[in-house]
């Protein structure tokens, strides 16, 4: 016999605080959850395990990583980029990453007697200052300090 467990489940569903589509009747005991008219009654079965309410489906793992590779990637061609590089990266930000390079190069230098400590802190000035452009500037003028010594 076929039963329609419609309004039960929009029943169950005002119990339980959950979504209608999420709950199940045991297919050996539908004519007791035809039966079942009152809010007590859909508890007992409920306790019975008559009733039971489906796990909530999440986002799979592997669908998770693809969209998040997929947002890493939006709008980062060349015709989507909107502003001037000091908009997308700030000053600051580069500033900061170059010097402490420079630091930890004059560092590691210093550390290997190639430069004296007096050397080390003109160079270390320098750096601060914004007249040392990059790394491979420090190094020719490391070695420039090298080659008078």
């Amino acid at each position: 016999m076929v039963v329609n467990l419609k309004t039960k489940k929009r029943l169950v569903s005002r119990v339980l605080g959950v979504g209608a589509n999420r709950i199940r009747f045991d297919v050996d005991h539908l004519d007791d959850a035809a039966d079942a008219i009152t809010r007590d009654n859909i508890r007992s079965l409920i306790t019975a395990n008559m009733i039971y309410i489906l796990r909530k489906g999440g986002t799979s793992k592997g669908r998770k990583r693809f969209k998040k590779s997929q947002k890493r990637k939006r709008g980062t061609k060349q015709g989507s980029k909107k502003g001037a590089i000091g908009a997308r990266v700030g000053k600051k930000e580069v500033y900061v990453k170059k010097v402490r390079a420079l630091r930890r190069q004059l560092k590691v230098v210093k550390d290997r007697k190639e430069i004296t400590n007096v050397d080390y802190w003109g160079l270390y000035k320098k750096v601060r200052g914004g007249q040392i452009r990059n790394r491979a500037h420090l190094r020719s003028l490391i070695a420039e300090i090298r080659s008078k010594a």
